[in-house]
């Protein structure tokens, strides 16, 4: 572990011992430190984990930050004071002093770290997806049963009090009988090499939808294109289609000259429009519907009314979730079986897409 030099005797005494390599100290971090507070480390802070080590930090529950990148634990040194530094996952994972870890890393380490992370008695938050596959999500599901641990997902759109208040619209049927949802999540770049555009973008929209619709789906298809590497697609387009009649489309791309962010929820009432780039006003209730005149369609538009929300960061509320469960005991809103269930859903996309498009039976 490394304490940034301009610590001085008082701020060192929150802390014992310095480690690196793979040998373990289990003096790291003085009990007596906000006991009110888990102790929680961040393990990577590149691209999004640097903003849950602003929260966390600010929350006061941030002790350690690791990432085997100096760059990345000199970000650390610089914005989050007296908190500890580390390269070594190993030693943080083993750590007495450590409660509960948020996981910020590749996707394709999220299985491992948080396995381990489990078995060794701690909380985890596992920023999205849970894994990437069905298999190890049903795994860290059953090990954080075993182990009696928290195990929260980060689906970051379910914390928004946009989508919040769109959930208790739908609930007090002022859109009427939703017919269908979709949504486009598109823009430039955050391009990944180890998964493919579907399983890095649309995972926050098909959990949205899960939640809006309440039920899983019973049959999806998807069809994408692969334009920079022939074994990752680029652009996908996903229909769920859901025993009630219901379907939702997810449009993803990392290949869109501009950022879009929007989730349409079509209702036989009323329509309701989430926008999330716009810097205000993200959530419209456009009251327009469809009637017969004698067998012929009648557009009726009412107007459009903006609808009030809470101003309350979603990424905030989620980190606040995240405490408020590790001091409750109770089951996070994001749990395990919600990120597990997106990964069911992922998964029968991702075989459709394999197969052209064919349509694939989803997994309840």
């Amino acid at each position: 572990m490394v304490f940034p030099s301009k610590y001085n005797k008082s701020d060192l005494n929150y802390y014992k011992g310095k480690y690196s390599g793979n040998e373990h100290n289990s003096d790291k971090i003085k009990k007596s430190y906000l006991l009110d507070s888990p102790r929680i480390a961040l393990l990577g802070c590149g691209g999004w984990g640097k903003n849950l080590m602003r929260i966390f930090h600010n929350l006061g529950a941030l002790k350690l930050v690791c990432d085997p990148v100096k760059s990345a634990t000199d970000f650390a040194e610089k914005n989050a004071p007296r908190v500890g530094l580390t390269d070594n996952f190993n030693d943080v994972i083993k750590s007495s002093e450590i409660d509960a870890l948020v996981i910020a890393t590749p996707a394709d380490t999220h299985f491992e770290l948080a396995a381990r992370a489990l078995d060794a008695g701690k909380d985890v938050f596992v920023e999205k997806p849970l894994a990437l596959d069905v298999y190890h999500g049903e795994k860290l599901k059953q090990v954080a049963e075993k182990n009696k641990r928290i195990l929260m997902v980060g689906h970051l759109l379910e914390y928004h009090p946009a989508i919040l208040k769109l959930q208790n619209l739908i609930k007090d049927n002022k859109l009427g009988v939703i017919n269908y949802i979709y949504s486009n999540r598109l823009n430039f770049g955050k391009i990944r090499i180890k998964e493919n555009a579907l399983w890095s973008f649309a995972p926050h929209d098909m959990a949205v939808i899960l939640r809006l619709i309440g039920e899983m789906p019973v049959k999806v298809t998807c069809n994408g294109g692969n334009y920079l590497n022939s074994k990752l697609a680029d652009v996908t387009v996903s229909t769920l289609e859901f025993s009630t009649g219901q379907k939702a489309h997810v449009f993803v791309s990392w290949l869109n000259p501009f950022k879009e962010q929007k989730l349409v929820v079509m209702g036989d009432r009323r329509m309701a429009v989430f926008d999330d780039v716009l810097t205000s006003n993200k959530l419209k209730l456009y009251d327009q519907k469809v009637d017969f005149n004698d067998r012929f369609p009648v557009l009726n538009k009412f107007g459009v009314d903006v609808i009030e929300y809470s101003k309350v960061e979603p990424l905030k509320a989620e980190c606040e979730h995240f405490i408020k469960c590790i001091q409750t005991r109770k089951e996070p809103l994001t749990n395990a079986k919600s990120g597990v269930d997106v990964l069911k859903v992922l998964k029968a996309c991702q075989e459709s897409l394999t197969k052209g498009g064919s349509p694939i039976i989803c997994q309840k």
